[in-house]
């Protein structure tokens, strides 16, 4: 993991006082294992549950001059496999802490995983940026599937987010169209590939030329390249910190529009 900037003392303790809320939050043999098995000393077992936690990180972080403890405590904490049997829960929970965590530039992803966003300074902040991106969107007239993932909630999360919805909004609409199953490039090879018979599954055209058949197969590649870059690396470890500005997310949701609009007109061979 890369060293992270060590969290502001206001951020660190709004942080903590939701992972160990009263009510809702770890119990204190929890606050204490997860402690354990990130390398921090708890320091003050007696005290409230989120000033015990509060006050392990802080001396730690203090101690280390890095804020690498506190997503590794955020991830044991958040690991969705901990929370299989309360989907709910953890939606909450992630969407509290996200309230937060977006003014220390971080977002809380739905696999428990920590990623940077663009810092929030307000709470109006999203939706401004929402709507700047929708403007945006809208004056290259892109597909109204893909307006759908620029609203002020994926936003808050990061611009990445909304690219990695709209992504699978693509596969959705695939499957939708071909009656398959997979995922992916899979999917995409699946529904689009001449392969020795000639005829796939889903055709954007006649296919009566040696053109519209080049045509057919640099679709399929297209698909396996928006797949292969803004639906897999999510799942892995090394793409955890990886930012997406405005320019990007209106370039590459411009893609995707082109992507739908071509998907809209495919038929079923």
């Amino acid at each position: 993991m890369k060293t992270v900037e060590p969290f502001r003392a206001e951020h660190l303790e709004a942080i903590c006082k939701i992972l160990a809320d009263t009510d809702t939050g770890l119990t204190g043999s929890e606050i204490g294992h997860t402690l354990a098995k990130c390398g921090v000393s708890d320091v003050s077992p007696e005290m409230t549950k989120w000033k015990r936690l509060y006050n392990a990180l802080v001396i730690h972080q203090n101690k280390m001059g890095y804020g690498n403890h506190v997503v590794a405590f955020i991830h044991k904490a958040m690991n969705p496999v901990r929370h299989a049997d309360s989907p709910e829960y953890f939606e909450t929970k992630r969407g509290e802490l996200n309230t937060v965590l977006a003014f220390s530039g971080l977002t809380l992803r739905e696999d428990g995983r920590l990623s940077t966003a663009k810092a929030a300074k307000t709470i109006s902040e999203a939706q401004e940026r929402a709507n700047r991106l929708r403007t945006g969107l809208e004056a290259r007239g892109v597909h109204s599937d893909v307006l759908r993932f620029c609203r002020a909630e994926l936003l808050q999360k990061n611009y990445f987010h909304a690219v990695l919805e709209a992504a699978k909004s693509v596969a959705d609409k695939i499957r939708a169209k071909s009656g398959l199953t997979s995922d992916g490039a899979d999917l995409a090879k699946d529904a689009f590939s001449l392969g020795k018979s000639g005829r796939p599954i889903l055709a954007i055209n006649s296919l009566c030329t040696d053109t519209e058949k080049g045509e057919q197969t640099g679709f399929m590649n297209l698909l396996i390249g928006l797949f292969g870059t803004f639906r897999n690396p999510p799942a892995h470890a090394p793409k955890i910190y990886w930012p997406i500005d405005e320019q990007d997310a209106l370039d590459i949701l411009s893609l995707v529009s082109f992507v739908h609009r071509k998907l809209d007109k495919v038929r079923k061979t």
